[in-house]
């Protein structure tokens, strides 16, 4: 459905809602603002207070893992459904450089 609408119709945020709740405002809110960007190596979503690197669903933030059920598909972090989500309505802010070099500067 995103894929075809090419954007975040206000469909497509109620259904994400309905399922994720407050971290699936929070992942809309990050793929609105540019914050999912995709380095060479890793893709990052900036969070409030530092960077989480998204791979394979899954993310180093607190949240995915201490609070969240692994084997339920559903359950996931805000940055890791925000990466889907970028990815279907050509959001994802690209950089031709490696993450493992930029975090050395933050």
């Amino acid at each position: 459905m995103l894929e075809e609408a090419g954007e975040l119709t206000p469909s497509a945020v109620e259904k994400i809602m309905a399922v994720h709740g407050d971290r699936g405002k929070h992942a809309i809110e990050a793929v609105s603002e540019e914050r999912v960007k995709r380095y060479r190596d890793f893709t990052v979503v900036v969070g409030y207070e530092d960077e989480y690197i998204v791979e394979d669903g899954g993310c180093t933030c607190k949240d995915a893992e201490y609070n969240l059920d692994p084997d339920d598909p559903t359950e996931l972090c805000w940055h890791a459904l925000a990466v889907p989500i970028a990815e279907r309505v050509g959001a994802v802010d690209h950089h031709d450089m490696w993450y493992s070099e930029v975090r050395e500067f933050l």
